[in-house]
């Protein structure tokens, strides 16, 4: 398996990491735990060094067993996981909340659960906007100089929230969607990382699964099934998309690799400290993923690739309203 630094850190990882969220939160009911604990450590053995989760996913149960499978591993791997959220309310409600108080319950939290003494990477999961981003930042800065924390991430937040957050306490990886479906991270966002030497790690680089051409209009999501509430999932939205599936199908045959791994290989051409991580249950479909690191795309096949996009209107929100507005602006 290739590396790769994120941004300026020295944290080196895998050039593919594992989302875990789907083997418990998301999409539908949670994988068995025995097959989740089999799948994560059959990463590990294919190179796998970078893991993703969080508390919210669960809640909590992501979190456990992501801590019980790496056990075994734990110096050979590096975990992300994410704060921010209420994760106990009544109502199960994800409410927001950065407090610095609460910040700290949830990294206590976080390290029993994960079976370790120390978070490789602890992330923002979404901006709070009663809690202003340095207060953040410095509790992080407080927590990696108690050894608790090592690296500070931020999650779907906006330039002017990296740089504020970057100039109290370093900022080594932002995670947000980006994919062959959600570009809109080149606007602004991946100039201010290259400029400040901070990795970038798409989530959804598969397009929650559309871009691998499994999912067509006539697909149906079950009501657990987070893509049920999403508008860019509906029957219209997806009929008017698979233009997008057919170019990836189309190049994807040239090249004799699938459509996933076109897709994950042209995230890995646009900058050489971004670092997906997909998600699945599925050990061939792991397997799939992983070898996308040894697909080269040609300058050739980018501009085509490029060229094609042009031609491609995306349609549909990528989450429902009241997702969408916690994002950071």
């Amino acid at each position: 398996m290739k590396k790769r630094f994120l941004g300026n850190s020295n944290l080196e990882v895998s050039a593919l990491g594992l989302g875990c969220m789907g083997l418990s939160h998301g999409y539908g009911p949670a994988t068995d735990k025995h097959q989740a604990i089999e799948l994560l450590r059959a990463a590990v053995e294919r190179g796998v060094t970078f893991f993703d989760t969080a508390e919210v996913y669960g809640p909590f149960l992501n979190e456990e067993v992501v801590g019980e499978a790496l056990k075994p591993f734990r110096d050979r791997v590096v975990i992300a996981t994410k704060f921010g959220f209420n994760c106990s309310n009544e109502n199960k409600q994800q409410l927001l909340n950065s407090r610095p108080e609460h910040i700290r319950e949830a990294v206590e939290g976080s390290l029993r659960r994960l079976k370790t003494d120390v978070i490789d990477l602890l992330y923002q999961h979404r901006v709070d906007p009663d809690v202003p981003i340095e207060d953040v930042a410095g509790t992080i800065k407080d927590l990696i100089s108690e050894g608790k924390v090592k690296y500070f991430g931020l999650s779907e937040a906006s330039a002017q929230t990296i740089r504020r957050a970057h100039a109290i306490q370093p900022v080594t990886a932002l995670q947000s969607e980006y994919s062959l479906w959600w570009r809109e991270p080149e606007d602004e966002i991946l100039p201010v990382l290259e400029e400040l030497g901070i990795g970038f790690v798409p989530f959804s680089p598969l397009g929650k699964g559309f871009l691998t051409g499994a999912i067509n209009a006539n697909t149906t999501f079950n009501d657990d099934d987070f893509r049920s509430k999403v508008p860019r999932f509906n029957a219209e939205a997806l009929e008017a998309n698979e233009q997008l599936v057919t170019l990836l199908a189309d190049l994807a045959s040239q090249k004799g690799v699938t459509s996933a791994q076109i897709a994950l290989a042209w995230l890995l051409a646009q900058k050489p400290w971004i670092v997906p991580i997909p998600g699945t249950t599925k050990l061939h479909r792991l397997e799939e993923n992983l070898n996308a690191v040894d697909v080269t795309l040609t300058d050739n096949d980018l501009q085509k690739i490029a060229h094609a996009l042009e031609t491609v209107k995306i349609v549909g929100e990528r989450y429902p309203a009241a997702l969408q507005a916690l994002i950071n602006r």
